[in-house]
């Protein structure tokens, strides 16, 4: 990855880290950050469970300066923000959703959001959120 991701310009975990959460049978993650902007890219590897498969059934091109990415459906993305956030306690995942919430609101499905959220059983720390 250092050629996409050049070391003096984005912060990558080591190799080894990157292999680790890989290896992981589901919730691997692990962070991509530019370092002038402080843009920063979660990294869901894919795992062996059906919420990962729909989400790469459901992945959302975008090009970003001239370039194509594929990226997680925001559903995705949130209900496993509510996983970390109930395995490890971090309002910093909350944050994140909020902010999602309010600059992707428009484009996340309602429907299929609550759905995942009852299935992946994220339900009471979905509704942290409007306390």
């Amino acid at each position: 990855m250092p050629e996409i991701f050049p070391p003096g310009d984005f912060y990558l975990p080591p190799t080894e880290a990157i292999a680790a959460e890989v290896a992981r049978e589901r919730h691997g993650h692990f962070n991509i950050i530019h370092m002038n902007t402080s843009f920063k890219a979660d990294v869901y590897p894919t795992g062996r469970d059906e919420f990962n498969a729909w989400a790469f059934r459901n992945q959302r091109p975008i090009v970003f300066e001239n370039e194509r990415l594929v990226l997680a459906p925001p559903e995705y993305v949130i209900v496993r923000k509510l996983e970390y956030y109930r395995e490890g306690g971090s309002e910093k995942h909350l944050r994140d959703i909020r902010a999602m919430l309010n600059v992707s609101g428009a484009q996340i499905n309602r429907a299929e959001l609550n759905h995942w959220i009852q299935r992946q059983g994220v339900l009471a720390e979905w509704q942290k959120l409007s306390a």
